[in-house]
């Protein structure tokens, strides 16, 4: 369980800093090759992870390692530029270290995005999948120690991780904005490799429709807290077993920039909306 007193040192810390109060009640974490969308938002402050109390340096490329105060279209937001993973070395409470902070600072609904690859047939690469669920598949939970009471209960209930209201209010912006916004669930796996054909059957048996690095443990962690979690992925590549293509980092991220134009939109559309 991760260290209350260290994140609300981290809060403090960020809130001692900056230069008026910014009341964001929505936040967002914005995944690998995503980070393009932050270039044209109002940027309040931002501050390096390196240099918060608590959080550890963001190692991964495409990742700015930033926690930002921003406004949307006036809106004032919490954006955590980047992310941490298990793949890093890192623990889950270090994993978690950032949304921890972002629901101290005060945020009620989380947007998370993520790249990931499509398992769904159905699915193609450069689209976007609204989470509906997910299979936590890495082992592991930020929840495993003892529980701090004031965030959540010992034993979350998890049939509804991902909330109806907002994933129906992001397919509706979606409609209104021309976008194909796919629905499916989410497979989160530790990394780094990427899957095997084999591995590929197996998760698409299990029912998942894309599957990532990230997003599983945080979104425990968000909706022990209290938190509304809206799930977005990106869909960097197809993984068809029987023709499995290779693919790199570089290929993802890529796939993801070309994708985050109409992410851009959405996002923008659903935060004025909330």
């Amino acid at each position: 369980m991760q260290n209350p007193q260290q994140v609300k040192s981290a809060a403090e810390f960020i809130r001692a800093r900056l230069g008026k109060p910014h009341d964001a009640k929505t936040a967002i974490i914005l995944g690998t090759g995503l980070g393009d969308w932050a270039k044209g938002l109002t940027e309040v402050q931002s501050f390096d992870y390196a240099d918060i109390p608590g959080f550890v340096p963001s190692t991964v490329q495409s990742h700015a390692g930033k926690l930002t105060a921003a406004l949307v279209g006036g809106c004032p937001v919490w954006l955590q530029q980047g992310r941490f993973h298990l793949y890093e070395g890192r623990t889950p409470d270090e994993v978690c270290m950032g949304v921890r902070t972002l629901a101290e600072l005060g945020a009620d609904n989380l947007i998370i995005t993520n790249a990931a690859g499509a398992l769904n047939p159905q699915f193609n690469a450069g689209g976007l999948m609204g989470i509906s669920d997910h299979i936590n598949f890495t082992g592991l939970s930020p929840l495993t120690g003892p529980n701090h009471d004031a965030w959540g209960d010992r034993f979350p209930d998890m049939s509804r991780a991902y909330d109806e209201a907002l994933l129906e209010l992001a397919h509706a912006k979606a409609l209104e904005l021309g976008i194909r916004l796919e629905r499916g669930i989410y497979i989160g796996v530790t990394g780094p490799n990427l899957e095997t054909p084999a591995e590929t059957r197996a998760f698409r048996m299990l029912g998942a429709d894309a599957v990532g690095m990230s997003t599983v443990l945080e979104v425990i962690a968000a909706h022990h807290m209290g938190l509304r979690v809206l799930g977005i992925s990106c869909l960097t590549n197809k993984n068809l077993p029987d023709c499995m293509a290779e693919t790199s980092l570089e290929e993802v991220i890529a796939t993801a920039g070309a994708a985050a134009n109409k992410l851009s939109k959405l996002l923008n559309s659903v935060i004025t909306a909330l």
